[in-house]
């Protein structure tokens, strides 16, 4: 009996893995290495990968990024699928792949997801030719990142400023544990793009029965400690 992993060529997954530092939001982005006419190529891409023949989509999304980052038990929403025929015309793409998985590629289908972790969480790559890193999320929208992953993650964050208005308290997910309310005021005007007042906002975080004040303040900062909040999801 055969053991051999069989894959489907036409479909794939790709995870568009934000984190927040305490002051901007970033992506977690995944090091392309491409040799090429005897030069080594370097690029990047979101974690993903194509899947496997009997997989299923959501599965196969929690596997690609815990093989490429170690990650378990994380938040992921499938947002989106991309399939234009022109978002593999790069053919350095189609052959990375090519080589990559040993398979023949045509057109590709892929299956996006966002997925919200606490940046502190340590990144644990199983591949040692692999390196993922965090990148400012407005560095990214400047970078030329393999197949069509640009797009994908500015649609990655417009489903998040969407999901926000209805799931508040997803925003949580991408805070430490114990977070300030500067902390909390600057994730929510980096994913929405504002600038809120900051007494209006602290009126906002009273009314949050979610939000709980602690008996504690920020340890070893350089300026006035700041009071410790935390998210309890039944209060």
């Amino acid at each position: 009996m055969s053991n051999k992993i069989i894959y489907n060529p036409h479909v794939s997954v790709d995870c568009v893995v934000f984190g927040f530092d305490g002051e901007k939001l970033k992506v977690l982005l995944i090091e392309r290495n491409i040799a090429e006419n005897n030069e080594l190529y370097n690029d990047k891409k979101l974690p993903g990968s194509i899947i496997l023949a009997d997989e299923d989509l959501d599965a196969a999304a929690s596997r690609v990024l815990t093989e490429l980052t170690g990650l378990k038990n994380i938040y992921l929403s499938q947002f989106r699928s991309f399939g234009g025929p022109d978002r593999t015309k790069n053919p350095r793409d189609i052959l990375w792949l090519e080589n990559t998985m040993q398979l023949k590629i045509g057109r590709i289908v892929t299956v996006a997801y966002v997925a919200l972790i606490k940046i502190n969480r340590k990144i644990q790559v199983k591949n040692d030719n692999t390196q993922a890193n965090w990148y400012n999320l407005n560095e990214v929208t400047a970078m030329n990142l393999a197949f069509d992953h640009g797009e994908i993650i500015k649609k990655g964050l417009a489903h998040i400023r969407h999901n926000l208005d209805i799931e508040p308290h997803l925003l949580f997910e991408l805070l430490p544990r114990k977070f300030t309310i500067s902390q909390l005021r600057s994730l929510y005007d980096t994913v929405h793009q504002t600038n809120s007042d900051v007494r209006n906002f602290q009126k906002k975080v009273a009314q949050m029965p979610y939000v709980i004040a602690l008996d504690e303040v920020e340890e070893r900062v350089p300026h006035r400690a700041a009071r410790l909040y935390k998210f309890k999801k039944n209060p």
